[in-house]
């Protein structure tokens, strides 16, 4: 049986890992993915709820992914095809495959083409939504190389520039990791607005306040009722603040975004005459999404074990640096405590809030009769550090 228990004050059930990865598994196939790939969709998909990037886990399961497969915007049978291969690069079309799936596939290719070149560059167009960017970029880490995922949001427009009126941009992930320490990569997985569009849902399905810098009314005044973005009443961030403390830096990633992911593979871009239109089709959708993998073979540029021994130092270094005056907190490099994190929930299972797991039974992914059984361990899981 699952077991109720308490975490931050929240009820939370706890699932095997593995037993969840074969439910969505069995989910993604039943509606009509291929069983590898169904694996992969339901790996990279768990990403989230293991890392602690919830907003990017199951929680867009009923309300992001198959909502795409039921509607046709994303095919379940798609199969990428190759628009141009130059060896070391290649543009390919993913023709609305799902991405959770096909980004992996699409990185796998640019380490194999980098085993081969020192670089591979796989830019991809007619992708969908594909998870957390950290996924897709750690399977390079994994295979011993630094990796990087850019995705623009197809022709969604979200955010303004700096000081405009008008939405030209989405959230556009970027992601970059490289091997650290052994067992725990270093992931740098951001928005390059102030965050992702799901944790201001999450927080609103919570009926928590969300921090202030992360939205604003159309005065510039800050807002934290995360329901005010669906409502209209509040719009995103950009990564750096106000116009005066570093917002055009979050602003001018999201435009190198638009040049890596839209335009090196021919895929819909945010800021496009449709965007001056000031309606809502204005708006666009995240259709036609672009992405950038781009994965590097440290070994071929600099044969030996030399990055590796350099990596062990700088990210050891970084560990081992003291906390500030005051706070207890240890110093961690991006993906560390994700890594650790990960490890808990391997080892003593996955918490889902209750609501969640209601509607995921809702769903079919759990027997309402039979529920999946916990870990063997799940009741120390609520001693986990978030």
């Amino acid at each position: 049986m699952t077991t109720t228990v308490r975490q931050a004050g929240a009820p939370s059930v706890l699932v095997a890992h593995e037993r969840l990865l074969d439910a969505l598994t069995d989910l993604f196939t039943r509606h009509g993915l291929h069983a590898a790939r169904a694996r992969t969709a339901a790996e990279a998909l768990c990403h989230g709820e293991l890392s602690g990037f919830s907003s990017h886990g199951l929680f867009n399961l009923a309300r992001l992914y198959l909502p795409l497969l039921k509607s046709g915007r994303c095919d379940p049978r798609a199969e990428p095809t190759t628009v141009t291969d130059l060896g070391a690069c290649a543009v390919i079309d993913h023709r609305r495959a799902l991405g959770l799936w096909a980004a992996a596939e699409a990185m796998d290719d640019a380490v194999a083409r980098a085993r081969k070149h020192g670089i591979g560059l796989v830019a991809v167009r007619g992708g969908t939504h594909f998870g957390c960017a950290g996924f897709h970029a750690g399977r390079a880490a994994a295979a011993g190389m630094v990796g990087l995922v850019a995705s623009n949001c197809g022709g969604q427009r979200l955010v303004p520039a700096p000081r405009g009126a008008l939405p030209l941009l989405g959230t556009n992930p970027l992601a970059v990791a490289a091997p650290a320490l052994p067992g725990h990569p270093f992931v740098l997985d951001m928005s390059t607005t102030a965050v992702p569009t799901g944790r201001l849902r999450l927080a609103a399905r919570h009926e928590e306040p969300v921090p202030p810098g992360w939205l604003e009314d159309e005065h510039g005044t800050s807002v934290t009722d995360p329901g005010a973005y669906d409502r209209g009443e509040a719009r995103l961030r950009w990564l750096g603040g106000d116009p005066e403390t570093g917002a055009y830096k979050g602003f001018g990633l999201a435009l190198a975004v638009e040049v890596l992911a839209a335009g090196l593979s021919g895929s819909a871009t945010g800021p496009a005459p449709q965007a001056l239109a000031d309606d809502e089709e204005s708006r666009g959708t995240d259709d036609g999404i672009g992405f950038l993998l781009l994965a590097v073979d440290p070994g071929r540029l600099r044969p030996g074990d030399g990055f590796a021994e350099a990596m062990r130092e700088l990210f050891g270094t970084v560990n081992a640096s003291p906390p500030a005056p005051g706070t207890d907190e240890e110093v961690r490099y991006p993906g560390w405590r994700e890594a650790e994190r990960a490890l808990h929930r391997r080892r003593e299972g996955v918490p889902l809030p209750a609501w969640l797991h209601e509607e995921l039974t809702g769903l079919g992914l759990f027997d309402a009769g039979h529920p999946l059984p916990d870990s063997p361990h799940s009741r120390n899981a609520g001693g986990e550090r978030p």
